[in-house]
């Protein structure tokens, strides 16, 4: 189910989703980085994951 809020994982493990706190959470904790940070990654490079990371680790 889509829309199971138990999952505490991405829907989608390659995209980056800043618009749900569990997602959100998944995230922060896979980057070791803060939501602000995150949120200006996807804002710089989008969402595909990779792409995140690769920012976040510069």
């Amino acid at each position: 189910m889509a829309d199971d809020k138990k999952n505490t994982g991405p829907a989608d493990d390659k995209r980056v989703n800043v618009h749900e706190d569990y997602e959100v959470a998944y995230w922060t904790k896979k980057f070791g980085c803060t939501k602000a940070q995150l949120v200006t990654a996807v804002e710089a490079v989008g969402v595909i994951a990779t792409d995140v990371q690769k920012y976040l680790s510069r």
